[in-house]
This record gives C-alpha cells, structure tokens and sequence, in this order.
C-alpha cells in the first residue's frame, strides 16, 4: 500500500464535505497539475491518503482511502487530465499543523515541505507513521 497526501481549501471542498459522501466517495476532481495527475495514476484502490485542510487551517484533518483507481476526470474538457475516487476513512483525533510537521525533524523532507503547493503528494511510510503518532491514531 501507497500513501498520499490531498491538498483541499476548506471553502472549496472540506473534510465535512468529503465524510458527508460516505461509501460513495467523491472524484479528486479538478488537479490541472501533470505532477499530480502522473502521482494520481500510481494510486491503487486501497492506498490511503492524509487529508489536509490547506489556506488558513493548513493541518492534516483526516484519514482517507483510494476507491477508484485513475480515470477520466469529469470535470476536465479534454482528455489530459484523471483523478481518483477517494472515500473518508476516519478524523484524526488532533489535526497536525503545518507547524508540528515543520518542527519534527523527521518529517523535514516530506514533500508538504518541499513542494508545498502540489496538491496530491506522495507520503513515505516513515512519514506516516511520524504524522499518525502526531495525530493520536494507531
């Protein structure tokens, strides 16, 4: 299993708004980045992802899980552009800061930090384990 981070406004597309979908899910729609796009196509059904909540929160809020691997974004006009189907897995039990992910020096290459306005990024294992620790999950 890959795990993922996606980037959301909270004014656009919050937490509530992707836990209101349940099971179903919803399409990771509207990405117009080719980095993003190529790391969406790597997803497999199952991988799990960090929700972040980004513009003025900027803190990992949820947990989330890949249900529909790559495939035409429906909201695209031309055939360039795919996305994901991802569903709400569970909140964190403290949401983790851009802050707190800048002061753990074990996270100082996380790509959060180093591509900061990529909106779909690759997350290593360590990386998760450090960010699920941080936000109280097993």
């Amino acid at each position: 299993m890959n795990h993922w981070l996606f980037k959301s406004e909270p004014s656009a597309w919050s937490w509530a708004d992707q836990v209101a979908k349940g099971s179903a899910g919803e399409e990771w729609s509207g990405v117009r980045n080719y980095q993003a796009r190529n790391f969406m196509r790597e997803m497999r059904v199952g991988d799990r992802g960090f929700f972040y909540h980004s513009q003025t929160e900027k803190a990992i809020v949820g947990i989330v899980e890949v249900i529909a691997q790559s495939h035409p974004d429906s909201t695209a006009t031309d055939g360039r552009w795919d996305c994901v189907d991802i569903q709400a897995i569970e909140p964190v039990k403290t949401p983790v800061t851009l802050e707190m992910v800048k002061a753990d020096p074990r996270l100082s290459e996380m790509a959060l930090l180093k591509q900061s306005r990529l909106s779909v990024q690759p997350v290593t294992a360590e990386e998760w384990r450090v960010v699920c620790a941080l936000a109280g999950l097993s």
